[in-house]
């Protein structure tokens, strides 16, 4: 285990004995907001590790990409505290700090003591607590696609891929190229140390198919832990690219005409004896497999705008590039949009290829989970698996924003899944942008239509 592993100091005087040793001065208490990213307040040192108390507005998760909040009434007028409380196993350094400085995930908990049901972290607590009911526990395992591309001063200019060892950029479809691995090393170099200093348990690393683009595979876990590691993984990839002249690009679809950037789900369920629940002791799919299966099928499409939750989310979804375009199923097939790798029984699980890099890892797995489960629960039945190409399929997926707002919106599971004052705060939030959105005339608007209308 590492040095910096100070997951195991829980009590005042570990805390301040680790923060001692490695001359630690400030702690990011953090959490994520709807969009994934990073908010919270820095605390002192000594004051984290006697447990000073620590209160952020309760609206503050809910915050719109655009910095704007809504104002539907399901967000009290008041704007009340809610409590953070720190996940003392995500205690560690943070290593893209210039003076030594820790970080800590937490938990945004109401001043009555429950879970702040505006937090994603608390969206996904909500839906693994109807599996531990049921006396059962999900296995998560994401592959993070990301894009490293030049500085970017003017957001009317595209983004571009930067000059890398040949002394120019890389023009792209070099899919699982090890030189283009090597590209950029100083960046990597730091990042895989941050990714180790940050117990993020990363698995194979690849180049993709677009310029710069790059997979990481993180290894499967328990779904809090495995989504605070993804949530890490994109602040950590952010910062340490800034530091190296770069940027580290999460949307779906950066740049026009080169591939998508998705993050692929894998998920088991396992009994409270660990055992697979996919599957039967004399290895053959259970009932429960194909029943994941439906409810994934079945309400996936409802739940897009937590898989596909940005404007530029749909410009991923093109036939014939492995992003899908439905929720058709099939073994080890990537035209679709649920795959069933290739496996030993005990291994079996569902990828659910739908959700883009943009999306927040707590509320990406909370409705993968949710669809899932809801399916086991009504006892649903898949189609038939598809060994043929999936983009030959009807196009099943909503096509817009606005399609999966409007889903979302009127979706019986999500409502009961994830609670009603969460969907109508994320879906209030949603239009919010996507408003925002309409209110910004394109290049496309002024390239095609100035001239001709």
């Amino acid at each position: 285990m590492s040095h910096t592993a100070a997951h195991l100091h829980h009590t005042p005087d570990q805390i301040s004995a680790f923060f001692q040793q490695h001359g630690v001065r400030d702690v990011e208490c953090l959490f994520a907001d709807i969009s994934g990213y990073p908010r919270g307040k820095l605390m002192p040192a000594e004051r984290f590790a006697a447990g000073a108390e620590l209160r952020i507005c309760q609206a503050i998760p809910m915050q719109a990409v655009t910095g704007e909040y809504s104002y539907n009434p399901v967000f009290p007028d008041s704007d009340p505290d809610v409590r953070m409380l720190p996940d003392y196993h995500t205690l560690t350094l943070a290593p893209w700090a210039s003076t030594p400085r820790a970080v800590a995930v937490h938990d945004c908990v109401e001043l009555d003591g429950e879970l702040c049901t505006f937090a994603p972290r608390s969206t996904l607590k909500r839906v693994l607590a109807d599996y531990t009911a049921r006396g059962l526990t999900p296995v998560v395992a994401p592959e993070i696609e990301f894009y490293l591309t030049g500085a970017n001063t003017d957001p009317a200019h595209p983004l571009v891929p930067p000059t890398v060892r040949g002394g120019r950029a890389e023009v792209g479809q070099s899919a699982f190229s090890l030189n283009m691995l090597n590209e950029l090393a100083p960046f990597w170099d730091e990042f895989r140390a941050a990714l180790v200093t940050l117990h993020i348990n990363a698995d194979t690393w690849i180049h993709e198919v677009g310029p710069t683009q790059y997979e990481i595979n993180l290894m499967h876990g328990d779904a809090v832990a495995v989504a605070d590691q993804a949530f890490l993984f994109k602040y950590a990839a952010r910062e340490i690219a800034l530091k190296h002249g770069l940027n580290a690009v999460f949307m779906a679809k950066p740049i026009a005409g080169s591939a998508g950037s998705s993050m692929h789900l894998h998920t088991s369920v396992v009994d409270a004896l660990g055992a697979n629940v996919f599957s039967l002791p004399d290895g053959t799919e259970s009932a429960l497999f194909g029943q994941f299966i439906a409810g994934l099928q079945t309400y996936g499409p409802e739940l897009m705008l937590m898989f596909a939750p940005n404007v530029n989310s749909y410009r991923r979804y093109v036939a014939g590039s492995q992003a899908p375009t439905n929720m058709a199923w099939g073994y080890d097939n990537r035209t679709t949009g649920l795959r069933v790798p290739t496996s030993a029984a005990v291994a079996r699980r569902v990828e659910n290829r739908v959700a883009g890099a943009d999306a927040n890892p707590y509320l990406a797995i909370a409705a993968t989970l949710a669809a899932g489960l809801a399916g086991i629960q009504e006892r649903l039945q898949p189609s038939e698996p598809l060994s043929s190409n999936g983009y030959d399929e009807a196009y099943g997926l909503p096509r817009t924003m606005d399609e999966s707002l409007y889903k979302m919106q009127h979706s019986m599971l999500a409502i009961q899944g994830l609670g009603a004052d969460f969907v109508t705060g994320y879906c209030a939030v949603k239009a919010l942008e996507y408003k925002h959105y309409l209110n910004e005339i394109s290049a496309w608007e002024r390239r095609f239509l100035l001239p001709q209308v």
